[in-house]
Protein backbone atom coordinates (compact mmCIF):
# COMPACT_ATOMS: atom_id res chain seq x y z
CA UNK A 1 0.00 0.00 0.00
CA UNK A 2 2.94 1.89 -0.07
CA UNK A 3 2.71 5.69 -1.88
CA UNK A 4 -1.22 4.78 -2.84
CA UNK A 5 -3.12 7.65 -3.59
CA UNK A 6 -6.35 8.19 -1.02
CA UNK A 7 -8.40 8.19 -3.51
CA UNK A 8 -7.24 4.25 -4.16
CA UNK A 9 -6.47 3.80 -0.80
CA UNK A 10 -10.56 4.47 -0.08
CA UNK A 11 -11.44 1.76 -3.02
CA UNK A 12 -9.61 -0.81 -0.70
CA UNK A 13 -11.14 -0.19 2.47
CA UNK A 14 -12.06 -1.55 5.12
CA UNK A 15 -8.65 -3.25 5.47
CA UNK A 16 -8.74 -6.16 8.06
CA UNK A 17 -5.25 -5.80 10.27
CA UNK A 18 -3.79 -8.82 11.19
CA UNK A 19 -0.75 -10.48 12.99
CA UNK A 20 1.47 -12.66 10.71
CA UNK A 21 3.03 -14.79 12.69
CA UNK A 22 5.96 -16.95 11.56
CA UNK A 23 5.75 -19.62 8.98
CA UNK A 24 1.79 -18.09 8.84
CA UNK A 25 0.81 -19.05 5.22
CA UNK A 26 -0.35 -16.11 3.41
CA UNK A 27 -1.08 -18.28 -0.15
CA UNK A 28 -1.37 -21.67 -0.49
CA UNK A 29 0.83 -23.55 -3.51
CA UNK A 30 -2.34 -24.48 -6.60
CA UNK A 31 -5.17 -23.47 -4.67
CA UNK A 32 -7.34 -20.43 -5.24
CA UNK A 33 -6.66 -17.41 -3.65
CA UNK A 34 -8.74 -16.21 -0.91
CA UNK A 35 -7.18 -13.64 0.62
CA UNK A 36 -4.89 -10.81 -0.34
CA UNK A 37 -2.36 -9.30 2.07
CA UNK A 38 -0.78 -6.44 2.23
CA UNK A 39 2.34 -6.33 4.78
CA UNK A 40 3.19 -3.52 7.21
CA UNK A 41 6.14 -5.24 8.93
CA UNK A 42 7.93 -8.50 8.29
CA UNK A 43 9.01 -10.35 5.34
CA UNK A 44 7.27 -13.11 3.29
CA UNK A 45 8.69 -16.31 1.45
CA UNK A 46 7.37 -17.33 -2.16
CA UNK A 47 8.62 -21.04 -2.08
CA UNK A 48 8.94 -23.48 -4.72
CA UNK A 49 9.14 -27.31 -4.19
CA UNK A 50 10.93 -29.56 -6.29
CA UNK A 51 9.52 -33.07 -7.11
CA UNK A 52 11.73 -34.64 -4.09
CA UNK A 53 9.77 -32.48 -1.94
CA UNK A 54 12.29 -30.01 -1.24
CA UNK A 55 11.65 -25.95 -0.75
CA UNK A 56 13.61 -23.13 -2.35
CA UNK A 57 12.95 -19.32 -2.08
CA UNK A 58 11.76 -18.15 -5.39
CA UNK A 59 11.61 -14.14 -4.04
CA UNK A 60 10.46 -12.04 -1.08
CA UNK A 61 7.80 -9.46 -0.23
CA UNK A 62 7.39 -7.28 2.42
CA UNK A 63 6.06 -3.59 3.12
CA UNK A 64 7.03 -2.82 -0.50
CA UNK A 65 3.93 -5.18 -1.79
CA UNK A 66 1.84 -7.76 -1.56
CA UNK A 67 0.63 -11.29 -2.15
CA UNK A 68 -2.42 -11.95 -4.91
CA UNK A 69 -0.01 -11.37 -7.66
CA UNK A 70 -1.61 -13.79 -10.24
CA UNK A 71 -4.64 -11.73 -10.11
CA UNK A 72 -3.16 -8.91 -11.78
CA UNK A 73 -2.62 -11.21 -14.60
CA UNK A 74 -5.63 -12.87 -15.21
CA UNK A 75 -5.34 -15.96 -13.33
CA UNK A 76 -6.78 -16.61 -9.89
CA UNK A 77 -3.46 -19.11 -8.53
CA UNK A 78 -0.09 -19.93 -8.22
CA UNK A 79 1.99 -23.08 -8.10
CA UNK A 80 4.14 -21.56 -5.63
CA UNK A 81 3.33 -21.41 -1.86
CA UNK A 82 3.64 -17.86 -0.02
CA UNK A 83 4.29 -17.86 3.89
CA UNK A 84 6.34 -15.88 6.77
CA UNK A 85 9.81 -15.95 7.13
CA UNK A 86 10.12 -13.08 9.69
CA UNK A 87 6.61 -12.45 11.64
CA UNK A 88 5.27 -9.23 11.30
CA UNK A 89 1.64 -7.59 10.77
CA UNK A 90 -0.38 -6.40 7.22
CA UNK A 91 -3.84 -6.30 6.32
CA UNK A 92 -5.58 -8.04 4.25
CA UNK A 93 -8.75 -8.06 1.67
CA UNK A 94 -10.56 -10.38 0.09
CA UNK A 95 -9.45 -10.98 -3.42
CA UNK A 96 -12.86 -10.51 -5.47
CA UNK A 97 -13.06 -6.91 -3.50
CA UNK A 98 -9.25 -6.45 -4.79
CA UNK A 99 -10.18 -7.56 -8.63
CA UNK A 100 -13.35 -5.23 -8.30
CA UNK A 101 -11.07 -2.37 -6.93
CA UNK A 102 -8.49 -2.65 -9.59
CA UNK A 103 -11.27 -2.52 -11.94
CA UNK A 104 -12.81 0.58 -10.82
CA UNK A 105 -9.20 2.49 -11.32
CA UNK A 106 -6.83 2.62 -14.24
CA UNK A 107 -4.41 4.24 -11.54
CA UNK A 108 -4.17 1.89 -8.89
CA UNK A 109 -4.63 -1.50 -11.65
CA UNK A 110 -1.32 0.27 -12.95
CA UNK A 111 0.52 0.68 -9.41
CA UNK A 112 -0.09 -2.72 -8.74
CA UNK A 113 0.98 -4.03 -12.07
CA UNK A 114 4.32 -1.76 -11.55
CA UNK A 115 4.54 -3.34 -8.17
CA UNK A 116 4.25 -7.28 -10.29
CA UNK A 117 6.51 -6.52 -12.37
CA UNK A 118 9.48 -5.46 -10.09
CA UNK A 119 8.27 -9.01 -8.01
CA UNK A 120 9.20 -10.93 -11.14
CA UNK A 121 12.37 -8.91 -11.91
CA UNK A 122 13.23 -9.76 -8.48
CA UNK A 123 12.48 -13.52 -9.09
CA UNK A 124 14.88 -13.06 -12.14
CA UNK A 125 17.75 -11.63 -10.32
CA UNK A 126 17.15 -14.50 -7.74
CA UNK A 127 17.91 -17.05 -10.33
CA UNK A 128 20.71 -15.80 -11.91
CA UNK A 129 21.97 -15.18 -8.33
CA UNK A 130 21.48 -18.96 -7.61
CA UNK A 131 22.95 -20.30 -11.00
CA UNK A 132 25.45 -18.03 -11.10
CA UNK A 133 26.96 -16.84 -7.68
CA UNK A 134 29.17 -18.45 -4.04
CA UNK A 135 26.50 -18.96 -1.32
CA UNK A 136 28.05 -16.61 0.59
CA UNK A 137 27.10 -14.32 -2.35
CA UNK A 138 24.05 -15.66 -2.40
CA UNK A 139 23.43 -15.15 1.39
CA UNK A 140 25.06 -11.61 1.35
CA UNK A 141 22.42 -10.75 -1.37
CA UNK A 142 19.58 -12.18 0.99
CA UNK A 143 20.30 -10.70 4.41
CA UNK A 144 20.37 -7.22 2.74
CA UNK A 145 17.18 -7.68 0.82
CA UNK A 146 15.60 -8.85 4.80
CA UNK A 147 17.55 -5.77 6.17
CA UNK A 148 15.40 -3.33 3.11
CA UNK A 149 12.12 -4.57 4.63
CA UNK A 150 12.22 -5.19 8.38
CA UNK A 151 15.84 -3.40 9.35
CA UNK A 152 19.37 -4.76 10.15
CA UNK A 153 18.09 -6.96 13.11
CA UNK A 154 15.65 -10.33 12.89
CA UNK A 155 15.77 -13.19 13.57
CA UNK A 156 16.24 -16.42 11.67
CA UNK A 157 17.58 -19.89 12.16
CA UNK A 158 20.37 -21.99 10.63
CA UNK A 159 17.96 -24.01 9.66
CA UNK A 160 15.19 -21.93 7.98
CA UNK A 161 18.32 -20.13 5.70
CA UNK A 162 19.40 -23.40 4.65
CA UNK A 163 16.11 -24.20 3.49
CA UNK A 164 15.55 -20.82 1.61
CA UNK A 165 18.63 -21.03 -0.23
CA UNK A 166 18.46 -24.69 -0.92
CA UNK A 167 22.00 -25.82 0.93
CA UNK A 168 22.98 -27.60 3.63
CA UNK A 169 22.77 -26.45 6.91
CA UNK A 170 26.65 -26.85 7.76
CA UNK A 171 27.13 -24.57 4.21
CA UNK A 172 24.65 -21.71 5.38
CA UNK A 173 26.94 -21.85 8.78
CA UNK A 174 30.29 -21.42 7.21
CA UNK A 175 29.19 -18.84 5.03
CA UNK A 176 27.59 -16.99 8.06
CA UNK A 177 31.10 -17.12 9.67
CA UNK A 178 32.65 -15.67 6.47
CA UNK A 179 30.83 -12.87 6.46
CA UNK A 180 31.42 -12.66 10.35
CA UNK A 181 34.48 -12.94 10.15
CA UNK A 182 34.98 -10.01 7.65
CA UNK A 183 32.71 -8.05 10.60
CA UNK A 184 30.25 -7.28 8.14
CA UNK A 185 27.49 -9.28 10.19
CA UNK A 186 27.10 -10.50 13.72
CA UNK A 187 25.23 -13.99 14.00
CA UNK A 188 24.03 -15.42 17.48
CA UNK A 189 21.25 -17.14 18.63
CA UNK A 190 19.29 -17.44 15.87
CA UNK A 191 19.31 -13.48 15.43
CA UNK A 192 21.64 -11.84 12.75
CA UNK A 193 22.58 -8.35 13.12
CA UNK A 194 23.83 -6.51 9.82
CA UNK A 195 27.63 -4.44 11.02
CA UNK A 196 28.85 -3.24 7.60
CA UNK A 197 25.93 -2.32 4.79
CA UNK A 198 28.30 -1.31 2.46
CA UNK A 199 30.73 -4.56 3.22
CA UNK A 200 27.90 -6.73 2.45
CA UNK A 201 27.06 -5.09 -0.69
CA UNK A 202 30.15 -5.18 -1.71
CA UNK A 203 30.25 -8.90 -0.42
CA UNK A 204 27.35 -10.12 -2.05
CA UNK A 205 29.87 -8.84 -5.54
CA UNK A 206 26.91 -7.60 -7.97
CA UNK A 207 24.36 -10.66 -6.78
CA UNK A 208 22.27 -7.66 -5.00
CA UNK A 209 21.26 -4.62 -6.60
CA UNK A 210 19.52 -5.28 -10.22
CA UNK A 211 16.34 -5.72 -8.20
CA UNK A 212 16.33 -3.16 -6.11
CA UNK A 213 17.68 -0.99 -8.91
CA UNK A 214 14.76 -1.79 -11.26
CA UNK A 215 12.26 -1.47 -8.33
CA UNK A 216 13.60 2.43 -7.47
CA UNK A 217 12.96 3.18 -11.54
CA UNK A 218 9.83 1.54 -11.75
CA UNK A 219 8.40 3.61 -8.78
CA UNK A 220 10.57 6.52 -8.82
CA UNK A 221 11.50 6.82 -5.39
CA UNK A 222 15.34 7.60 -6.04
CA UNK A 223 17.07 5.14 -3.92
CA UNK A 224 18.04 1.49 -4.40
CA UNK A 225 15.72 0.18 -1.32
CA UNK A 226 12.12 -0.72 -1.27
Amino acid sequence: MKGLPPGDLALLDPLEPVALPLRYTLEPADMRIEQVYFIDFGVASVVAQTAGQREIEVGVIGLEGMTGHALLLADDQSPFETFMQVEGTGYRIPAERLVGAINQSENLRLTLLRYARAFNLQVAATSVANGSSKLEERLARWLLMVADRVGGSFAITHAFLATMLAVRRPGVTLALQILEGRGLIRSSRGNVMIIDREGLIEASNGAYGLAEREQSRLFNTGNDNP
